[in-house]
């Protein structure tokens, strides 16, 4: 018998999804270059699903706007909430058509007296990963499983991610990736907000976005209804 050569899955990724408002690609590119070349290093490569709810009642270039999204760097990989005939024009263009819910159902405990044998991986605790000094432009810190502590600041052009949650002693410059591998539950704690980027299980702001009245001041990220909320840092 011939040894097993692969074998074939269902899994959930996080998966950007960009919500178009309009059928003008040019602007579109314009827009988007602008908004990449804040965080380039985070867009580079990025997995895209083009959400076509605002757009049901337009005639979409799928060619085209595909290509203008390679040219930007970006991987487009399919769209979602088109109407049948968008869905149709997406797969000509090579784009796999998704079926999105933003909740999606729970199914309910068995009630059946066969009991189930499942094998639940104990979690296994790791204390926090401790940089001591300022991150600097260029460097990358990544905490995996755990969570990350700076006790410096974190400088434009560098890039901390934790699986955990993630606290900056200094000013946040650069860019900020808590729950990397998609818990919800993760926070940045920073006590000066300048960010580059921050991002939370797949929900990311960049600059423009966070220069609101805690632009500058103690400030802590977490993640709420698939979007992200920044609240002020309380002191004691």
């Amino acid at each position: 018998m011939s040894e097993q050569t692969f074998e074939l899955k269902g899994n959930l990724f996080t998966l950007s999804v960009l919500h178009l408002f309009s059928v003008d690609i040019i602007q579109l590119r314009k827009d988007l270059d602008e908004k990449i070349s804040q965080a380039p290093k985070f867009f580079i490569g990025a997995p895209i699903v083009i959400n076509l709810a605002k757009l049901q009642d337009s005639n979409v270039d799928f060619a085209v706007l595909k290509q203008t999204l390679v040219d930007l760097q970006l991987n487009p990989v399919g769209v979602c909430n088109g109407t049948e005939s968008q869905n149709g024009d997406a797969k000509k263009a090579k784009l796999s058509v998704l079926n999105y819910s933003k909740d999606s159902a729970k199914p309910a405990p068995s009630s059946s007296t066969n009991a189930e044998v499942v094998e639940v991986e104990k979690e296994v605790y790791l204390p926090p990963q401790i940089v001591q000094a300022t991150v600097r432009s260029g460097q990358q810190i990544y905490a995996k499983n755990r969570d990350l502590i700076v006790l410096g600041a974190v400088s434009h052009g560098a890039e901390v991610i934790a699986d955990g949650n993630i606290h900056i002693y200094g000013t946040l410059r650069g860019r900020a990736i808590a729950g990397a591998q998609g818990y919800e539950e993760a926070a940045i704690y920073c006590q000066r907000l300048e960010a580059e980027l921050v991002s939370i299980n797949g929900s990311y702001w960049i600059s423009d976005s966070l220069q609101g009245e805690l632009w500058g001041q103690a400030a802590q990220v977490k993640q709420k209804n698939d979007s992200l909320e920044i609240t002020a840092l309380v002191k004691g």
